[in-house]
């Protein structure tokens, strides 16, 4: 698990591009945008995007820092990403665009992480993984979901 210095430097590395963030709304302005968020709903989204990446590089033994990587990763860092942005979803109850922000991808990067992890969700041991990970990040945000 990363230290929590480290974390720490990545959270104040990405704080600081918020205001970049918040400007950068590539797509066209179609009535599915998201209203413009606050900033201290982006801060938020950010803090529970990072504490899920710590989860799922904790839980799966991967580096939190490949998790964080811009661009494409191997398949195995990919997928746990997947998974990461498919529960911070689902149980923290953010929208797509709200996690694409906060793992530093697209919306429809999320849209298509979604998907896969519901088509793979049939398989019962592939299954059960998510599931404990929607335990533990419900347990380990508690109080931080949307009202």
């Amino acid at each position: 698990m990363p230290s929590s210095t480290a974390c720490q430097i990545v959270r104040e590395d990405r704080q600081s591009s918020l205001p970049d963030m918040e400007r950068d709304r590539s797509g066209c302005g179609s009535a599915n945008d998201d209203p413009e968020p606050s900033r201290s709903a982006l801060e938020r989204n950010v803090r529970i995007c990072d504490c899920m990446i710590d989860i799922a590089a904790a839980l799966f033994n991967v580096s939190g820092r490949e998790l964080r990587q811009p661009g494409r990763t191997c398949t195995s860092v990919a997928r746990v990403r997947q998974i990461a942005m498919y529960v911070t979803h689902v149980v923290m109850g953010m929208t797509m665009s709200e996690v694409g922000r906060g793992f530093g991808r697209d919306r429809t990067t999320v849209l298509h992480a979604c998907h896969l992890i519901e088509d793979m969700r049939d398989d019962a041991d592939f299954d059960a993984l998510v599931v404990t990970t929607e335990k533990v990040a419900r347990a380990a945000l508690r109080g931080m979901e949307r009202i």
